[in-house]
């Protein structure tokens, strides 16, 4: 895994999750293919797979660079402003 510098300014712990799905997803009647928690603010997003691509809108309209994996069994993050694993 590769280090970013966003990974110190995070918040410790990791933020709670807002939601248990991702509540854009809802607004539209959509299905969410596999979701992801925002480690800035704690946003519940769909990931790119999904039609709507929440995770990556909420990264592009805040600013919060890293998010995790919010599906059980997984253990990865993301960082999108250094486009790396981390």
């Amino acid at each position: 895994m590769n280090e970013c510098s966003h990974l110190p300014l995070l918040p410790h712990p990791e933020p709670a999750p807002l939601t248990s799905t991702c509540p854009e997803c809802l607004a539209v009647g959509s299905h969410p293919v596999q979701l992801r928690l925002c480690l800035s603010c704690g946003h519940i997003g769909c990931c790119d797979s999904s039609p709507y691509r929440h995770a990556s809108a909420h990264f592009k309209e805040t600013g919060h660079p890293v998010m995790r994996t919010f599906e059980p069994g997984q253990d990865w993050r993301w960082c999108f402003e250094d486009g790396v694993l981390v």
